[in-house]
């Protein structure tokens, strides 16, 4: 296959993460990459499908420091990349059903109060409705809150890092589709595309679901699979107001939240095991979905699901639901940057810095990653998790 092209590093994936470790590589001297997106624009991926949920609440240090790296980058973003990122802190109510629900949002505290996350708090029932007066208490025991969570504008992330990045040289070459790795005694030489190879000496897989199939073409396995995420979007309507918080149900993960003047509405649903990337709404999911709306928020008793505006996405999942960073175990020049679990628009720009710095410094240094290292599950240590958060 000719070569066509040459760049010191080329990114798989020109979605949110894809695009924040290109400019974070950039910004640290790394200019010659090319992000290669198998769609003809960016966007098409899951980033354009996230419904741009932030939160520092959880339930293990590293996401909540990962939280709050993002955090504080998102603040900067508008002077440092001249875009807004719709950061807006309208919090994020976790509603309990159970005592024992209850004990795990309290375990979950005390970790994020020994992160520096001091707003966050445990609600009683009393105080739900001065938070969400539109929500049913009936069955609830209590909550947890935290006021700087909030929303994000998941495109707009991505238009700010991608056009950063361009800024500094990186080249985004689109509707690409990738074949394969040209390896050298163990290491990535070139990326074999559709319009022919790229020479190059590192490669980073930011391929979000299909980051294991990119990952098998480079020998390397990886364990991250993709979920079919379902979402209802009323009608236009404004029986909830624009600054409801996040408002979620912990034992079965039921949400809600307003944007663009619709109420969008979510709930898990097992994915397809015939098709893993099927992005059809399941038969029945909106009529379901509609009738706990209604049970929980009253407010919404009238309003429709619209049907033609409700979309499937998919999250890319991990064994123990926190993303993988670093070199693969099997190939020394392959990086991974995926296995996010739901989160990675929000963790995106934490985690293109710290992959930035493992690869121009040797290790990540804004904080300690290790927890993150791809070699992790060999090694017989993933993440232990209580995350009900």
């Amino acid at each position: 296959m000719r070569a066509v092209a040459s760049a010191q590093a080329v990114i798989i994936g020109a979605g949110v993460i894809g695009a924040s470790v290109a400019w974070h590589l950039a910004s640290l001297g790394m200019r010659d990459l090319i992000l290669l997106e198998r769609e003809a624009r960016v966007g098409l991926g899951s980033t354009g499908r996230a419904t741009g949920g932030f939160r520092a609440q959880y339930g293990t240090e590293i996401n909540v420091r990962l939280s709050l790296l993002s955090r504080e980058k998102l603040r900067r973003f508008p002077e440092e990349l001249q875009v807004d990122p719709g950061y807006r802190p309208c919090g994020y109510l976790w509603l309990s059903r159970s005592q024992g629900e209850l004990t795990r949002f309290r375990a979950a505290l005390r970790i994020q109060h020994q992160c520096g996350l001091s707003e966050a708090r445990l609600l009683g029932v009393g105080e739900i409705a001065a938070i969400n007066p539109q929500v049913s208490l009936l069955g609830l025991v209590g909550a947890a809150w935290c006021p700087t969570d909030g929303f994000i504008w998941p495109l707009e992330i991505l238009r700010g890092y991608l056009q950063g990045a361009q800024r500094l040289g990186a080249r985004l070459v689109s509707g690409s589709r990738l074949l394969g790795f040209r390896k050298v005694k163990g290491r990535i030489s070139a990326v074999q595309t559709e319009q022919g190879e790229i020479d190059t000496g590192l490669v980073i897989d930011a391929a979000g679901p299909w980051a294991r199939e990119v990952a098998q073409l480079a020998g390397v396995d990886l364990p991250v699979f993709p979920l079919r995420r379902q979402v209802a979007a009323t009608v236009p309507t404004t029986v909830l107001p624009a600054e409801m918080p996040m408002t979620l149900w912990a034992d079965d993960g039921f949400h809600l939240r307003v944007r663009d003047g619709r109420v969008l509405l979510l709930k898990p649903t097992p994915g397809n095991p015939a098709d893993p990337y099927d992005t059809s709404l399941e038969p029945g999911f909106l009529d379901d979905l509609a009738r706990v709306a209604r049970e929980r928020v009253p407010a919404l008793a009238a309003v429709e699901i619209d049907r033609a505006s409700s979309w499937t996405g998919l999250y890319e999942m991990s064994p123990d639901q926190h993303a993988l960073l670093g070199a693969s175990l099997e190939c020394p020049n392959f990086f991974l940057c995926n296995g996010s679990s739901g989160h990675g628009v929000m963790h995106a720009p934490a985690l293109g810095q710290l992959l930035a710095e493992e690869i121009v410094y040797g290790a990540a240094r804004s904080l300690d990653a290790r927890a993150l290292r791809p070699s992790r599950f060999a090694e017989g240590q993933p993440i232990q998790s209580p995350e009900t958060l």
